[in-house]
């Protein structure tokens, strides 16, 4: 996975795609040491004709992901940093969003908490302050605005070609006029790129050919999941309000305005307008019909204006900008660039074609940002930032058909400017996975909620009774969303009586093989080498003692284990360092899988299988295989809600009769299904980390309160001897637990926390703590901040709820309920 240091002056690298993603990649390998870098085009160069030679140049850096934060953050520092003729090619300008509605208004107000979590200034303005950035502003219509002051204009074409320069300087060459129509490759090895001029041996290829990226993937055999779409973007006809206002080589002067609300953007072009839409229809452009540069009216990545598109957002733009209604649409086109199903980018190295990689469904605002990762994966073994929502590895084998990617992609081109929850799930395609007791939860009225493509129960409407007459406080319109008080009521059964938990979405994977421990061991932080029947939670960490994943390991016989994992980026991890004699497969389609948990959890299985279920002949983290009625299953005593109780895994086939099974033995019992809501206050109370939220690569064992997981002593594995000499006392930040002071008080994640008024770290998760009456967030803080009993504040559309550091586990700290 890591070129050696000595390697990158040899290591030959082609980069397909000159535009600002190529560019930027070129310069930051060359920084780092590499030299045989080429870089090709079919265009001409410095404008080659995709994307980046036509784009608008907004950079705003604030949104839910701080890993796009993070890109967009460098993208400002690098691009402000470097200069083509005297001008700098970024113009901090600022950005001013707009409200025009409360929601908006109200959702200006979560990204200004964003802001802080991220480390971005940002101050919400009023009405008149609002008009005062930008005068024009038909006052009467906005509510208020988010002022962001270090956002700005990026100047593409400049910044592509000062980091030629610079790259060009240390030994990278481009190429322009150079039409890719081959990738070679060799026992699954990419070993050079073929053009209309020959080839171009590599060792490295990375394809950074934007939204043509699919059809470089199929040169290679790679899968690229995006799809082109048209954007409107349109310039008015001078404006006398503009006259002189603007130095022309600088062109704006006013922040970027967005008009969320209507799915508009206006930047200033010296004494004209340029207005962006997202509100038309979504207009799919295939790849493999682009027409070459020399072919296409004006340039491949720019298409005819369709007015009609454009004439809603043409009055919507007047509405706004009264000034407008003087002037008309002077000049328009159909620009294309690429969407993702999650609307996110495509990056990382291909497991089956290695050295082939994709910087892929890139924009300007995180070009840089993008291009620094990719440079120090391909340099260090893995980049600085935490790139999970970003690795190609990341969709399922049921999101990466064409029809999907059409489908979602189309979707994320509609979704950019809305207000989306974080638990907002897709709409179509839907249902696309279903667990063997689908018709069982919707008999039972299940309000499904999605991910990864499965569709996850989240309560169920036939236990509303049970939460009649609970005493829960109000919540407020955003974190009612997606929820229900019958959550509660099915913790409270979980905490008293029994509980069924459908956990088939939980990924599943099967390592086989006379090399299966030894693999494992290697690969993993825990000690494995346990009797078959062990059951143990341990760590996947990279090189650096960052956290990979977090997985729960059943030793069912000397060289069969069974993982429970997080992501398909698991799965991949273990194939890519597998060795011949050891077999890695998923095995989550095939099956599935019931938590049983509550006080009467042995009670409701015992009498259903002929193995001793007691605590003594099955203790905790123990696994069995066994028959739950006429059944067979693998049994893991497992709790990840803090009760008695087993997960039963089965074959998909007999999903439903084991389901029925349990749910008619357990009538007797008062047992219900419940749902992922009341699963993650659960979890919560026990403090049981979710990866991917709690923690990343970015952070150690140490750090995440996971040092138990870790054992030196059994050996070497990855990541160990970065670890050397660390430890919770060492640790200078911890993921910390938190209770809200206000019992009706409620955050959902990512708030900033402040301590003195001042942001000191960011909420990972939260939910209600049903059992304790209040709200827990996990966050992470600096360790002098990490100190049972310290106050902070959490920043919440704009209230600052008091919270306290609380001492974990907050429930049952003993364990006396689990092991029973």
């Amino acid at each position: 996975m890591t070129t050696p240091l000595r390697d990158r002056t040899r290591a030959r690298v082609v980069i397909i795609g000159a535009g600002i993603v190529g560019c930027s990649l070129a310069d930051e390998l060359t920084a780092r040491g590499w030299r045989e870098v080429t870089v090709l085009d079919q265009g001409p160069l410095p404008a080659p004709g995709g994307s980046t030679s036509h784009a608008p140049g907004l950079v705003f850096q604030t949104g839910p992901s701080k890993t796009m934060t993070e890109f967009a953050a460098y993208t400002v520092r690098k691009l402000g940093s470097l200069d083509v003729d005297g001008l700098p090619c970024f113009h901090p300008v600022g950005g001013l969003e707009i409200a025009t509605t409360e929601a908006r208004w109200a959702d200006l107000h979560r990204k200004a908490g964003l802001a802080a979590s991220w480390g971005v200034r940002g101050e919400l303005l009023d009405a008149q302050q609002c008009k005062k950035l930008w005068p024009l502003l038909d006052e009467g219509k906005v509510l208020g605005g988010l002022h962001t002051p270090d956002d700005g204009l990026a100047r593409a074409l400049p910044a592509c070609r000062a980091q030629m320069a610079r790259a060009e300087g240390r030994g990278a060459r481009f190429l322009g006029r150079h039409t890719v129509t081959g990738i070679e490759r060799a026992a699954g090895v990419v070993t050079g790129v073929v053009t209309d001029h020959g080839v171009f041996p590599a060792d490295h290829v990375v394809s950074a050919a934007g939204f043509w990226g699919p059809v470089i993937g199929s040169l290679a055999g790679v899968d690229v999941p995006l799809l082109p779409l048209a954007h409107q973007y349109a310039t008015t006809a001078p404006l006398p309000e503009l006259a002189g206002l603007n130095d022309p080589r600088e062109e704006a002067s006013r922040p970027i305005l967005r008009h969320q609300d209507r799915d508009l953007y206006f930047r200033e072009h010296v004494d004209r307008i340029g207005i962006g839409s997202y509100a038309h229809r979504p207009l799919p452009v295939d790849p493999f019909t682009v027409p070459a540069y020399d072919d296409a009216p004006v340039m491949p990545s720019s298409l005819p204006f369709t007015a009609e598109d454009f004439a809603p957002s043409w009055r919507d733009s007047v509405g706004l900008l009264p000034a407008l209604g003087g002037s008309r649409v002077a000049d328009g086109f159909n620009g294309v660039f690429s969407f993702t199903p999650d609307g996110m980018p495509v990056l990382g190295e291909s497991r089956t074609l290695r050295g082939f990689w994709l910087a892929e469904a890139v924009w300007v605002t995180h070009s840089a940002g993008v291009a620094k990762a990719v440079a120090e994966w391909m340099s260090d073994g893995r980049p600085a930032t935490d790139v999970h929502e970003c690795d190609l590895t990341r969709f399922e084998d049921a999101q990466r058909s064409p029809a999907y990617i059409a489908e979602r992609g189309a979707q994320s081109f509609v979704e950019v400017y809305d207000v989306i929850h974080p638990l907002q799930p897709l709409e179509q395609p839907r249902p696309l996975r279903t667990s063997p007791f689908y018709p069982r939860q919707q008999e039972l009225g299940a309000a499904f909620l999605e991910a990864g493509g499965w569709e996850r129960p989240h309560w169920y409407e036939a236990n509303a009774p049970l939460a009649e007459g609970l005493d829960l406080p109000e919540r407020d319109a955003w974190s009612a969303r997606y929820w229900s008080p019958i959550a509660a009521a099915e913790a409270a059964v979980t905490r008293e009586r029994v509980a069924l938990y459908d956990m088939t979405p939980l990924r599943r994977l099967e390592v086989t093989g006379p090399g299966a421990l030894d693999f494992l061991q290697r690969m993993t932080t825990n000690q494995l080498a346990k009797k078959p029947g062990a059951v143990t939670y341990t760590l996947l960490l990279d090189e650096t003692g960052g956290i990979r994943s977090d997985l729960t390991v059943a030793r069912l016989a000397p060289d069969h284990f069974q993982l429970g994992a997080n992501s398909p980026a698991d799965l991949d991890w273990l194939l890519r360092h597998a060795p011949e004699n050891v077999h890695v497969r998923d095995i989550t389609p095939g099956t599935c899988c019931i938590g049983v948990w509550g006080p009467l959890a042995r009670a409701l299985v015992q009498p259903l299988t002929r193995d001793d279920f007691s605590h003594d002949a099955f203790g905790y983290f123990r696994a069995k295989r066994t028959h739950i009625g006429h059944v067979p299953v693998t049994a893991l005593r497992l709790s990840y809600v803090g009760e008695l109780g087993w997960e039963l895994y089965t074959t998909a086939d007999l999903g439903l009769r084991l389901w029925d099974t349990l749910w008619a033995a357990g009538q007797e019992h008062g047992v219900v299904a419940a749902g992922r809501s009341a699963f993650n206050s659960l979890r919560l109370e026990k403090g049981y980390r979710a990866w991917g939220h709690d923690m990343t690569t970015e952070h150690d064992p140490y750090e995440a309160g996971l040092g138990f997981a870790v054992r030196p002593a059994k050996g070497d594995f990855l990541g160990r001897a970065a670890l050397a000499g660390r430890s919770e006392e060492t640790a200078t930040r911890k993921l910390t637990c938190l209770t809200l002071d206000d019992p009706a008080a409620n955050v959902l994640g990512k708030e900033p926390v402040l301590r003195d008024g001042v942001p000191v770290g960011y909420v990972t998760s939260a939910a209600y703590g049903y059992t304790l009456g209040r709200c827990i967030a996990y966050a992470w803080l600096p360790a002098t901040a990490a100190v049972p009993g310290t106050a902070v504040h959490l920043d919440y559309f704009g209230q600052r709820f008091a919270a306290t550091v609380a001492q974990e586990p907050l429930f049952d700290p003993k364990m006396t309920r689990i092991r029973r």
